[in-house]
């Protein structure tokens, strides 16, 4: 009730990673935000600090992400925000995670094809081959 739910716009920085758990299936990828700003001075846009979030799914959100999502690719991202403190080699270091409840490409980049997803289908973590276009007709 209480969760700080985020929408982040960004690219993907690492492939996903996708394992099956006793809860059912995991997936992680890095996720990668950089603002752009107008800098008046110079009259162009820069980019601003670019800040990695790790971003977890779960069940079909996670297969569905498996199947869909590769290096480079221009995501929205909307999920709980989990910022947490760890002790690693006597420094305390800061994580923020994003536990993902919708994901989808940002189609002001770019185009998608969405393709729903039939259950019981195998294989459904690999991404298909790319369908050959159709040959024009004479």
């Amino acid at each position: 009730m209480n969760d700080t739910m985020v929408t982040v716009v960004g690219n993907v920085a690492t492939n996903v990673e996708y394992r099956e758990s006793a809860t059912g299936g995991v997936a992680r990828f890095r996720f990668a935000v950089t603002p752009r700003r107008w800098d008046r001075q110079s009259g162009s846009w820069s980019d601003g600090h670019t800040n990695f979030y790790t971003v977890f799914a779960r069940r079909a959100l996670a297969m569905n992400l498996a199947g869909s999502v590769s290096v480079g690719e221009p995501l929205l991202v909307h999920g709980r925000l989990k910022v947490r403190e760890e002790e690693r080699d006597g420094q305390r270091r800061t994580f923020v995670d994003i536990e993902a409840v919708a994901v989808g490409h940002d189609l002001s980049r770019g185009t998608s094809a969405f393709r729903r997803v039939v259950k019981g289908e195998p294989n459904l973590t690999e991404r298909p081959l790319e369908v050959a276009a159709p040959a024009p007709v004479p």
